[in-house]
């Protein structure tokens, strides 16, 4: 039996509410009933009557209407609420235990700018990529600054009564809305012992381009934003993908010498982690690091260092694809691998390849795979992503949110790297630097080519550009 009457779901417009609800309604344990309280209509858009109450009498008596959703709907009942609905509807659910709150979020320029184009178009839902409407808008200062005055302002009220009656609400953003694995982590929150086998595919991303495409005074708007405390709202030209938190527990540190390995996912890691192994002996690398213990990790040592690897974008790319596509084992993108396979019609073999999956296969599938990471980086599928997909940019960014790495090396500098990183945290007499080969290199130089390498800067221009990297070779 869940521990909640009901649910709602705290959300603001283009933050992403109504994919969330299509996703939600899926699960047979519970049922999400639009904006039941949005001042113009009863639940979703023309809806006039919910739950034998029609907007008058909603309007006369909203508890009561709250009431009948969660007492009414089978299973757990809930409805989407923003800063504008009924107010008494708030004060009514914020104190509750019994309400569950999810608190749905979004960049506030990026909700500003989908809602601008929105109301110049006309579309708010779209379920045929044919359909889609664009048209660049124009950023105006005043009203996004008062927007996101207002934003904050209900926010702050939010955080205070569920602290002050401590209750916490299950946070997501924009882009964890469409993880399967995170949205049944939210079941388990609510109770429910049902699981979602995929998010929703009916209502596609409206607006996945950068916002330098979507805003026609960009450069105006970068210069209003200057000096306002919105640290990291504004995408460089060209840079919508989603971001991923550092993976603090996947930090490997030395047995007792103070270095520690920040690993980029798909990068050479096993080759590093052996190397250093080898610094104190045969003993047991330090692993499983939180916040905390890494806290102290650094506070034990000093003069200690940290490092992490890059590769180049497209050897990296193709490992991925390699070791989470085509490899069938565990840790394998085995739902993505189906999408591939039976959506997309790319020709990855059913088990994993032997000797007969030829060249001109494997290279038409690894391009239909960077053409499908590309879309989904931009939020154009409805597939999950990893953050084997990123730009190492992206997650090197995100590791210098928790600290940022003494050193960046690249894997064709691991000598050099390694030993100026071993000298500079105070150590000598480094052990032999391990020879790190990315997984199927000799495979990827039997299709690379310049439709290959043009496909990989395509997705990943960012690594190029932040890295230096140029033509892959052999």
């Amino acid at each position: 039996m869940a521990e909640f009457d009901g649910f709602v779901l705290l959300a603001e417009m283009r933050t992403g509410s109504n994919f969330l609800e299509e996703t939600l309604n899926l699960c047979p344990g519970l049922t999400c009933h639009g904006e039941a309280f949005n001042p113009a209509f009863l639940g979703h858009h023309d809806g006039t009557e919910l739950f034998g109450m029609k907007l008058a009498e909603r309007d006369a008596d909203p508890l009561e209407l709250m009431k009948r959703i969660f007492a009414r709907t089978d299973g757990l009942g809930g409805f989407r609420l923003f800063h504008d609905h009924e107010p008494a509807v708030l004060e009514a659910i914020l104190p509750d235990p019994r309400i569950a709150k999810i608190h749905l979020s979004r960049n506030p320029l990026e909700s500003y700018v989908s809602r601008k184009i929105a109301t110049a178009t006309g579309q708010w839902r779209l379920t045929n990529e044919r359909h889609r409407k664009s048209q660049k808008i124009r950023f105006e200062p005043g009203e996004f600054a008062e927007m996101v005055q207002g934003l904050r302002a209900h926010q702050a009220r939010v955080s205070r009564a569920l602290k002050l009656s401590g209750q916490t609400a299950f946070a997501l953003s924009f882009e964890e809305a469409g993880d399967v694995e995170i949205l049944n982590g939210l079941l388990r929150f609510l109770g429910l012992e049902e699981r979602l086998p995929a998010v929703s595919d009916r209502l596609k991303r409206q607006n996945p381009a950068a916002l330098s495409d979507k805003v026609e005074n960009f450069e105006e708007m970068r210069a209003a934003l200057a000096g306002m405390d919105l640290a990291g709202l504004v995408q460089s030209p060209g840079e919508a993908e989603p971001r991923h938190d550092a993976t603090v527990p996947s930090f490997v540190a030395a047995p007792h010498s103070p270095l520690l390995f920040m690993p980029v996912k798909g990068g050479p890691n096993a080759a590093i982690e052996t190397w250093l192994g080898q610094l104190d002996g045969d003993q047991t690398l330090q692993r499983g690091f939180t916040r905390k213990s890494l806290r102290q990790w650094k506070n034990r040592n000093k003069g200690g260092r940290s490092f992490t690897v890059v590769c180049h974008p497209l050897e990296r790319a193709y490992a991925v694809f390699e070791r989470y596509i085509l490899d069938c084992g565990p840790g394998g993108f085995l739902a993505i691998r189906r999408h591939l396979r039976a959506d997309l019609g790319l020709p990855i073999p059913e088990e994993k390849p032997d000797a007969n999956y030829g060249s001109s296969e494997r290279r038409t599938a690894f391009l239909g795979y960077l053409d499908f990471v590309k879309k989904t980086l931009a939020g154009q599928t409805n597939q999950r992503s990893d953050p084997a997909f990123s730009s190492q940019a992206t997650l090197v960014q995100s590791l210098s949110e928790v600290f940022t790495p003494d050193m960046v090396i690249r894997i064709d500098q691991l000598p050099l790297g390694l030993r100026q990183v071993f000298r500079q945290a105070g150590l000598s007499d480094p052990p032999p630097v391990p020879k790190a080969v990315m997984p199927g290199r000799a495979r990827l130089a039997e299709i690379h080519d310049a439709d290959l390498e043009m496909a990989a800067r395509t997705v990943y221009n960012r690594d190029y550009m932040a890295f230096g990297f140029k033509r892959w070779k052999a």
